[in-house]
């Protein structure tokens, strides 16, 4: 009989002792209540409280979640109705605040993230609303995470998924797209034609500038070349008018001479003259030519006197009796 009612005890005790044992898991803390009032948090691992005194108020998941918003229709700033959706990334840091700050944690930071969405992209345009998505998102996490700090909560990331304007100001919005890259494209070819034409008029200009100092410097050769040349007939002149007034009746035969074989050259070059008949005349061209080799010597400092070829004789006519 006490034998019995040793092992009922030894079975109560172990009993007892298990019912006391909490195990928590890694990523959650429990709230442990001492008849009904929070006293300590158990930490994940093994824990010990005495049953019937202590017992697990609320089991906290620690980890970091994620909370759907559901769609919802938003009126913007410029009247235009919009459909959107996100995402709430949070974590609870003081599980005891979560447990008991907040009757439904999921349920109050769904509401206070709907409420403020609505706020925040309610005060914005459509332009607005459709392009500045980060501005959003960092708004409402300034706001939802102040408000969630005495629940224990963080919110680490509000994304929205989805902004869905209505389809006739989608079919607006498309159209003027297209007219503002068609206005772009316009001014694009205007700037490409007006580049092209430009650098069209700077390849004449230079061209124009590079004839001109062409010219400029051919007229400026001739100029030099027609001064030498000058300067060489002058001093020719010279030299044959000083020849004159010595005495030396040659030289003026010097310019005859220049003249009368440029005449004859002429005749020669001639593409009609197949046969040329030099005048009696041409015996005074000898002469002439005998007059510059004389004046040559001269010039040269020959002393010899130079005599003139004799002119060819003229043929005698036989009479009749010879």
């Amino acid at each position: 009989m006490e034998i019995s009612l040793l092992l009922l005890v030894l079975i109560v005790v172990i009993i007892y002792l298990f019912a006391s044992i909490k195990i928590v898991r890694q990523g959650y803390e429990y709230t442990i209540e001492y008849f009904g009032r929070f006293t300590s948090i158990a930490k994940p691992g093994f824990n010990f409280f005495p049953a019937f005194l202590y017992r697990v108020g609320r089991r906290v998941n620690m980890m970091e979640q994620v909370l759907d918003i559901p769609g919802q229709e938003i009126i913007t700033k410029d009247n235009a109705m919009i459909s959107t959706d996100g995402v709430v990334f949070f974590q609870v840091l003081d599980a005891a605040k979560a447990a008991y700050e907040v009757s439904d944690l999921y349920n109050a930071i769904l509401n206070l993230v709907t409420t403020n969405l609505r706020t925040v992209m309610g005060s914005m345009d459509l332009d607005e609303t459709l392009s500045k998505r980060d501005e959003i998102n960092a708004r409402l996490l300034v706001v939802i995470d102040d408000a969630t700090t005495p629940w224990g909560v963080k919110i680490t990331r509000i994304e929205i998924k989805d902004i869905r304007p209505p389809q006739d100001i989608v079919n607006a919005m498309a159209r003027q797209m297209k007219a503002e890259r068609e206005k772009r494209a316009n001014i694009l070819d205007a700037e490409g034609a007006r580049a092209s034409e430009i650098l069209r008029s700077e390849g004449e200009k230079q061209g124009q500038i590079l004839q001109a100092e062409g010219r400029r410097e051919a007229a400026f050769r001739d100029a030099e070349a027609r001064e030498r040349e000058a300067e060489a007939e002058a001093k020719a002149t010279k030299l044959v008018s000083e020849a004159i007034s010595s005495g030396n009746a040659q030289a003026i035969n010097y310019f005859i001479a220049q003249d009368y074989v440029k005449a004859v050259e002429k005749f020669a070059t001639s593409p009609n003259a197949k046969t040329i008949l030099f005048p009696v005349e041409a015996t005074q061209l000898i002469g002439t030519l005998g007059g510059i080799g004389a004046l040559a010597k001269e010039a040269l400092g020959d002393t010899e006197t130079f005599a003139p070829p004799a002119p060819p004789a003229t043929p005698k006519r036989k009479g009749p009796f010879e």
